[in-house]
């Protein structure tokens, strides 16, 4: 005996296919986003150095403040709570993770960040700056040690520009103070400093997946590493 198949009317068939026609573009959204999906790390190191033996004479120049921003990589506040826009994966999964201990464990630096996450970063993608607050608080200045902010965009490749300033506790010297506008213009400065610019990095590089990239000054460091998820 042969049973015939289901038929669906016309009118529901007509109704079907268009809910299937509007559903497409989420689906090729969500395959795009697979696509495109990596998983970012970023380590921040600081190298432990006398300030008197840093070549770079940065004190008397006094950078733009970093106010807070929409999305925050990691801030650490006075109070020693952590603030972030990210979904963080554990440490423990991170390639990062052996060679931030192995620079650790040299005795010549100390950790102060690391962050991974996944994200969709599709061509063309214009990132926007993630605040980074970390490492000891300087409480006359009222803000951390290292403080700035990292952005990642991607045209054909992805790109991370770093823009972080490492401090250090105030002198009680008075010296003038050139902004961060590149004029030679210098200003007075009070007679105790709440911090001075020790160092900074102001770069942007093209990263390649699955290869650890190194940004640095004579303080700090920063560890890049991407990598692409399979769909």
């Amino acid at each position: 005996m042969r049973t015939p198949g289901y038929t669906l009317p016309g009118k529901a068939l007509i109704t079907f296919t268009a809910a299937l026609l509007a559903m497409a573009p989420l689906f090729a959204s969500a395959q795009e986003s697979r696509d495109n999906l990596y998983r970012a790390e970023i380590v921040i190191i600081e190298r432990l150095v006398d300030p008197q033996n840093v070549e770079e004479r940065m004190a008397s120049r006094m950078p733009e403040p970093v106010g807070n921003m929409a999305k925050q990589m990691k801030v650490i506040r006075a109070d020693g709570s952590v603030g972030t826009s990210l979904r963080l994966a554990p440490e423990t999964d991170l390639r990062l993770r052996s060679a931030a201990q192995r620079l650790e464990n040299s005795g010549r630096y100390r950790v102060l960040m690391t962050a991974g996450w996944y994200q969709s970063f599709p061509p063309n993608y214009d990132g926007e700056p993630m605040q980074i607050a970390v490492g000891d608080w300087l409480a006359d200045a009222g803000h951390r040690e290292v403080e700035g902010h990292i952005t990642i965009d991607r045209q054909r490749y992805l790109h991370v520009g770093v823009h972080l300033n490492h401090w250090t506790a105030g002198s009680s010297s008075a010296y003038p103070v050139q902004g961060d506008t590149g004029g030679n213009e210098l200003q007075p400065a009070s007679t105790t400093a709440r911090a001075e610019l020790l160092t900074w990095i102001r770069e942007t590089r093209r990263m390649r997946s699955e290869e650890i990239h190194f940004l640095d000054s004579p303080t700090i460091g920063v560890l890049v590493f991407f990598r692409p998820v399979e769909g």
